[in-house]
């Protein structure tokens, strides 16, 4: 399969393809784009398509429309209504399983935030490896203030911020600005709205153009090591270089080095 242009709506999740980006946009503006148990799988589904795509080296997902990236989880789906216990049960654990396909899946993500990013939105943001927001965007946990506790973004949450503030933001339930997000660090890029996607495009592009072996194995190590402490991480960083030392992109990058001209990475096209 060659990089080209594809597009392939999946019920409230649409997948698109542009070269060596894809993206995954949450089709539900009407709802501010919350998240249904059908969601949470789709955007798994999506991520697993682009894990299988040779030509994908970044994933983006966003939201659709103006309103919001995602405001959460729908509600009533979260209550269960019209399903049993059980299912409801399985169907809570959809968001766990999205953050570990994330993780896994090898593919460098960013989050395009437009508007509200609460509750589930907010987790999903901070589950992606880079967060670029439009100076409207607004994060919060909001889910105390109906008796619950954001219990699921609780890792992606203290993965990109102090847990201190983590914790003062799910007990609070306080809203944050672009701006104070990018203090406090779990944003990367603010950016007016009409410079979003353009911000993207080029922060998606300048990852697409390294070496794809290289980003996969050293954004596999990152989070690996992760939280974790020098000894534990040393050893798999050690075992990591060796490996990626022997990598056709690493021999290629060495002797493009040598020889003064642009590497051809594995995959790439001419």
């Amino acid at each position: 399969m060659s990089a080209g242009n594809l597009e392939h709506s999946v019920s409230s999740v649409k997948y698109t393809r542009d070269g060596y980006v894809a993206t995954l946009t949450i089709d539900r503006p009407e709802r501010r784009n919350a998240m249904s148990f059908e969601t949470l799988a789709s955007l798994r589904d999506g991520v697993l398509r682009a894990r299988s795509d040779r030509d994908v080296r970044v994933l983006v997902i966003t939201g659709s429309g103006d309103k919001a990236f995602c405001s959460g989880a729908d509600l009533g789906g979260l209550r269960g209504e019209g399903v049993d216990a059980e299912e409801a049960h399985a169907g809570r654990g959809h968001l766990a399983e999205l953050f570990r396909t994330l993780w896994s899946s090898g593919i460098p993500t960013i989050a395009r935030v437009r508007g509200y990013a609460l509750a589930g939105g907010f987790g999903l943001a901070m589950a992606c490896d880079i967060v670029i927001a439009a100076d409207d965007a607004i994060f919060g946990a909001p889910e105390v203030a109906v008796g619950l506790w954001p219990y699921m973004i609780t890792v992606p949450l203290v993965r990109s911020m102090p847990p201190k503030v983590a914790l003062e933001l799910m007990m609070t339930g306080r809203r944050v600005n672009a701006d104070e997000a990018q203090r406090l660090g779990f944003v990367n890029q603010v950016v007016s709205v009409d410079g979003l996607d353009e911000a993207v495009t080029r922060t998606a592009e300048a990852i697409a153009q390294q070496s794809p072996s290289a980003i996969r194995l050293g954004r596999t190590s990152f989070y690996q090591t992760l939280g974790t402490t020098a000894d534990q991480a040393l050893p798999i960083l050690h075992a990591t270089l060796s490996v990626a030392t022997a990598t056709d992109d690493a021999q290629e990058g060495v002797s493009a080095f040598a020889e003064k001209r642009k590497p051809t990475w594995g995959g790439a096209h001419e």
